[in-house]
């Protein structure tokens, strides 16, 4: 009806007063635009503009009482480093936190959810704030208050989401019929995906009418470029329209012209149409295998060759231990840089003193200013009592890794999704992911076009080059692996030690050749475009095409290890290995979805198998040596002395569903750290690992329990 185009018809919430006002005036123009596109010449009624306060200027995710000053025990204010003034250290001449800039720390009592205006329709722009941002943009009262008054969204969710469950919801509720938001092209990852995912599954669901996973945009805050997703929820069970981006192309003073490609069908929570890659479910097999690498929280860790040796590297013995060569996803997709890490994460702060002078001088220096400026976050304040060591030490991985003489990394996120073997001497950096597998067969797998199509369907994009990422809860713990014959196991083997060789062997050779160069023109060469002169330098020093012949051999071995031959002739030496299924050929795309929905189905199979007892372990030796596997953060609980062991007899299992939620939550409230489920199983006789991990999920949805980036739980 013409009146639903009244800007009284129109409701909205801004915090900035001023953004507020403008907002309101935008509405009466865009009224007045309708109006006279609609009527002609006819006049509206007078007064033309009217003070509705459509807009309130207000929070629209935290309702509060007035804002208090923090102050200390002896009633001083608290205070904190602003988190961007830095000064010169008088000794090293480096840039340290400036303990004189400081901003003040204020609570928010009482926090509550914000209430909405009644509406029919939402839709929003809400703040880019990733988790990592969240206490720098908002402050610590602030992002405490928030996530007190939001129990059920994860920690680990970013800004946006808080938008997301609230409108979604009062969808489910039935409250307005449907909403749409713009967020950062971050919500089908891991984190932000598990929000999605609860209101696209529950009992009363919310289906996706509409989604754009990946979309440029330029930020309104400070202009700049950013990828973004666009999401259309309503009530009930429904297919939608997927909407990928196909092609970009600049416009001057004009933004980024888009051409997008629409599919129709069931929207999955990882904003994708076809095989429910995003269904796929954690395997036995897989886990306890792969890590993130070391987390340093401080750049002063990181050394040249000539500062580790006038560390004492070669000299004081035993100093080889903590001064270890290091890599990060740079060093895979560019060059080396030849850098060595200060690895103190087994001493104490006094060993290191006394064992290594001349390193502990050099931390205290470098390290210890800024963790102090940032003692006073949930994690900092941990990281300042232990300064001497990595934010993140990763003892998990430090136990999967011990006795191999190698294993196998991946940068996280990257153009072209690529594994590489690493001597166990290099120490990896947190934006790898590794993988505790010396066995060349398995390198082949990952490598080939069959993991790859996996990992790019699995992952998420990141960032405005919108790489690919490799989550290891998506893209390796769920991936099920083949089990070839001898024959074709060797024959992978072998193709996996050439490839690796190969591409180490030309980068000697070549000083100036990267594996992103590499990789750049062998997409051209498929793709039988023509190579610019950079990509046909990089050919030739490269020996793309013999790259290329490698990858072909050990993609055909691969779909024969799988059984899946027949997939061959349209996958084998097509171009695309990295990009969309949307981007590709119509028969190429889909053969590839095809393998998907083949991969999918397997991990349904080999879960089942699992349930029944059958385990197709990778490293059998060292994930089930008795025959019972730990999880990954069964093994992190344990290096990390976080879970005690069980005392005395197991409790008994209640028959009752109630009783066993409370018996299971009672475990959680009592344990100091985190469990996961197959923990909180083993403190019971008889009690199913799978129904005590549904019992952990129905807790977190509930908000008595919260997840961990770990997949472990710890009581709310």
């Amino acid at each position: 009806p013409a009146h639903s185009h009244r800007p009284r018809e129109k409701s909205g919430l801004e915090t900035n007063p001023r953004a507020a006002g403008i907002t309101e005036a935008v509405l009466w123009i865009g009224f007045l635009q309708w109006h006279f596109r609609t009527r002609g010449d006819v006049m509206p009624e007078e007064p033309v503009l009217k003070d509705f306060h459509n807009i309130q200027a207000r929070d629209a995710v935290l309702a509060h009482d007035d804002p208090v000053l923090r102050r200390d025990a002896d009633g001083r204010p608290v205070s904190v480093w602003d988190g961007v003034t830095y000064t010169t250290h008088p000794a090293t001449g480096e840039r340290v936190p400036d303990e004189n800039a400081r901003i003040p720390v204020y609570d928010y009592p009482n926090p509550r959810p914000a209430e909405w205006p009644e509406a029919d329709f939402v839709v929003g722009n809400p703040p880019f704030i990733g988790k990592h941002r969240m206490r720098r943009a908002l402050g610590d009262g602030y992002v405490e208050a928030l996530r007190a008054a939001w129990p059920d969204v994860p920690e680990s969710a970013d800004f946006v989401l808080y938008w997301w469950h609230k409108a979604a919801t009062l969808a489910r509720d039935r409250a307005i019929r449907r909403f749409g938001l713009i967020t950062t092209n971050s919500l089908p990852q891991t984190f932000n995906r598990r929000v999605v995912q609860h209101h696209l599954t529950a009992k009363k669901p919310l289906a996706l009418r509409f989604a754009v996973p990946d979309h440029p945009w330029v930020d309104s805050a400070d202009g700049a470029d950013v990828r973004i997703a666009m999401t259309v929820g309503e009530p009930g069970e429904h297919e939608g329209i997927l909407a990928r981006v196909v092609a970009e192309s600049g416009e001057e003073d004009e933004g980024t012209a888009v051409t997008l490609e629409q599919r129709h069908g069931v929207i999955h929570p990882d904003l994708t149409v076809g095989p429910d890659v995003a269904g796929a479910v954690p395997l036995e097999a897989n886990q306890g295998l792969c890590s993130p690498g070391v987390k340093l929280h401080g750049a002063g860790f990181i050394v040249t060759e000539e500062q580790a040796k006038q560390l004492g590297l070669g000299k004081i013995p035993g100093l080889e231990s903590h001064i270890r060569p290091y890599r990060n996803g740079r060093d895979i997709a560019q060059r080396p840089r030849g850098v060595y890490v200060i690895d103190l994460f087994d001493l104490s702060e006094r060993q290191v003193r006394n064992d290594f002078p001349e390193v502990y001088q050099w931390i205290l220096e470098r390290v210890k200013p800024e963790r102090d400026a940032k003692a006073h976050t949930p994690d900092g304040a941990g990281y300042a009592a232990h300064w001497w060591r990595f934010g993140k030490t990763r003892p998990e991985w430090r136990r999967m890794a011990a006795g191999l003489r190698r294993y196998i990394s991946t940068p996280e996120t990257m153009k072209h999704r690529l594994f590489t073997f690493f001597d166990r001497s290099i120490l990896p950096d947190n934006m790898l992911i590794n993988i505790a597998m010396e066995d060349g067969t398995s390198l082949g797998v990952l490598s080939s076009r069959v993991h790859v199509a996996w990992a790019l369907a699995a992952g998420s994009r990141l960032g405005v080059g919108n790489d690919p990422r490799y989550n290891k809860t998506r893209c390796f713990d769920v991936f099920p692996f083949p089990e070839p014959d001898d024959a074709t196991r060797q024959e992978i083997r072998d193709l996996a030690a050439e490839l690796d060789a190969h591409r180490k062997r030309q980068q000697e050779a070549h000083p100036d050749l990267t594996l992103t160069g590499m990789y750049n023109a062998l997409d051209k060469l498929r793709a039988g475009e023509a190579l610019s002169k950079k990509e046909k330098q990089a050919h030739d020093a490269g020996l793309v095409s013999v790259l290329a012949d490698l990858h072909d051999r050990l993609d055909r071995a691969v779909l024969r290890a799988y059984g899946w031959d027949d997939l061959a002739p349209t996958l084998v030496g097509r171009p695309g290995g990295t990009t969309p299924r949307a981007d590709k050929a119509p028969h190429q795309a889909e053969a590839e979805e095809t393998l998907l929905e083949r991969l999918v189905a397997l991990n349904a199979e080999r879960a089942a198998e699992e349930k029944r007892g059958h385990v197709r372990w990778l490293r059998p030796a060292f994930q089930a040596p008795e025959g019972q596997a730990p999880t990954q953060a069964e093994m992190m609980a344990e290096q990390t002395g976080k879970v005690a062991a069980t005392q005395g007899g197991k409790r008994a299992w209640p028959k009752k569903l109630p009783d066993q939620i409370e018996a299971v939550r009672g475990v959680l409230a009592e344990s100091p750290a985190p469990l996961a489920a197959a923990e909180v199983a083993r403190r019971f006789k008889s009690a199913r690992r799978d129904r005590v991990a549904e019992i952990l999920d129905t807790l977190e949805a509930l908000g008595r329990a919260h997840r961990t980036d770990d997949g472990a739980f710890r009581a709310a």
